[in-house]
């Protein structure tokens, strides 16, 4: 079964709001076993709501759409539809009584134009709505059907949980999605389709899409089916071969992210860190201790952008910096060293680089980045060249640095 959702609003349609509730929606449809094949986002108007809801009930045999049921002259919605499908608008009374009494119960005199929001459409079911005024409907045409829903997020929810979804679910529909969600780190999105590719054609019943994020490169195969076994064994055999073409570069089959990663495997290995940081400016320590229980193995850091603090608080030698530059291998060296024996963490952390868009020269380029890692054996240090702007320059390197750390447990033996 197909779907398409339409979210009204013309404020969507400005670089100040964003559509968020189709997210959630398409997640809620692929539970009860329906695709979502098409969204489309429309302002207020009537003749371009009218063409978006045309078009969706020529594609789909569900079309669901959030916003225009609210009391003011521009929630076209109801009218809209009506007039599409040639019938009348009529007023519910029972939903007329509930938006009064709501308003009795905050003490307030009810404004004569929220009378509009008990109009339904001629034929249609009243889906109650217990978080706020304008009630959903569940229509059924053309061998269709319409569910308008409110748009603001929290009463759309709630319709959706307690009225759409049992009504959904009672369609019949076998199939439903099932998926993965795979991170990968250290590759570019070509580098992994590339290397993913040859196994799409073998598993022409399930598809896989491919994003890219600052975070990394993530893999969502997916397959449709009324076989709950035969389906976790599908994607269960192509997430196995994909993990061996993709390695180390793999870090999770769940959809966890690096620095929840990175909490485990310091946990699970008793293991401490602090960390020294320049260009980063913190947000290194702030992902180490976005996640619950970060004081257990998360002893501090120290932002360091001038010369002088590298020294007086990490105790990096003022003539390396003198002599190497404080963006260079060295420096970083230093700074995972330096924080790891001053604070008498497991593993120090050194970042420095250039994260533009200014300081940067030939020889060192705006968007270079040195990260060292230290241990009780000694340190390491990799450099990087990260495209991008100042944001994303130092977003790369946290990940990176985050890594680092990932890297530092996977393979001990580099660490002696």
């Amino acid at each position: 079964m197909k779907a398409e959702i339409i979210a009204v609003g013309s404020e969507l349609l400005t670089p100040f709001r964003t559509d968020t509730n189709s997210l959630y929606l398409t997640a809620e449809l692929n539970q009860v076993g329906i695709e979502v094949v098409h969204k489309a986002i429309v302002g207020d108007g009537p003749d371009e709501m009218r063409s978006s809801f045309q078009h969706a009930l020529d594609r789909a045999e569900v079309v669901l759409s959030c916003g225009g049921l609210g009391p003011t002259d521009d929630d076209r919605t109801r009218g809209t539809v009506a007039q599409l499908l040639g019938r009348k608008l009529i007023r519910d009374e029972a939903t007329y009584r509930k938006i009064q009494e709501r308003f009795r119960r905050f003490n307030r005199a009810m404004p004569e134009i929220n009378a509009r929001q008990a109009l339904v459409i001629e034929g249609a079911d009243v889906l109650p709505n217990p978080r706020g005024t304008a009630p959903g409907q569940w229509i059924e045409a053309r061998g269709r059907i319409l569910i308008l829903l409110p748009g603001v997020p929290n009463e759309m929810r709630g319709l959706m949980e307690l009225e759409v979804k049992p009504r959904l679910a009672r369609l019949g529909v076998k199939q439903r999605l099932y998926s993965r969600d795979l991170r990968i780190v250290g590759l570019f999105e070509s580098e992994v389709d590339q290397r993913v590719m040859p196994l799409y054609a073998e598993y022409s019943d399930t598809e896989t899409t491919i994003l890219a994020t600052a975070g990394g490169i993530q893999l969502h195969p997916r397959i449709w089916s009324a076989d709950p076994a035969y389906a976790q064994a599908r994607l269960d055999e192509l997430v196995r071969r994909i993990s061996l073409v993709l390695g180390e570069n793999l870090i999770s089959m769940n959809g966890e992210m690096i620095e929840e990663i990175v909490a485990r495997l310091l946990t699970e290995n008793r293991a401490t860190i602090a960390v020294a940081e320049s260009c980063t400016g913190g947000l290194l320590a702030e992902k180490l201790t976005s996640i619950s229980g970060s004081s257990a193995y998360f002893l501090g850091g120290v932002v360091c952008y001038s010369n002088e603090l590298k020294t007086n608080l990490v105790g990096v030698p003022p003539e390396l910096i003198a002599a190497k530059g404080a963006v260079s291998s060295e420096v970083a060296l230093a700074l995972a060293e330096g924080i790891r024996k001053r604070t008498g963490a497991t593993i120090g952390v050194g970042v420095t680089g250039i994260a533009g868009p200014t300081g940067g020269t030939p020889e060192k380029p705006v968007g270079l980045v040195h990260i060292g890692i230290a241990n009780e054996h000694g340190a390491r240090e990799k450099s990087f060249r990260f495209p991008g702007d100042r944001e994303r320059i130092r977003f790369f390197a946290s990940q990176n640095a985050l890594d680092a750390v990932r890297r530092h447990f996977l393979f001990p033996q580099r660490n002696q």
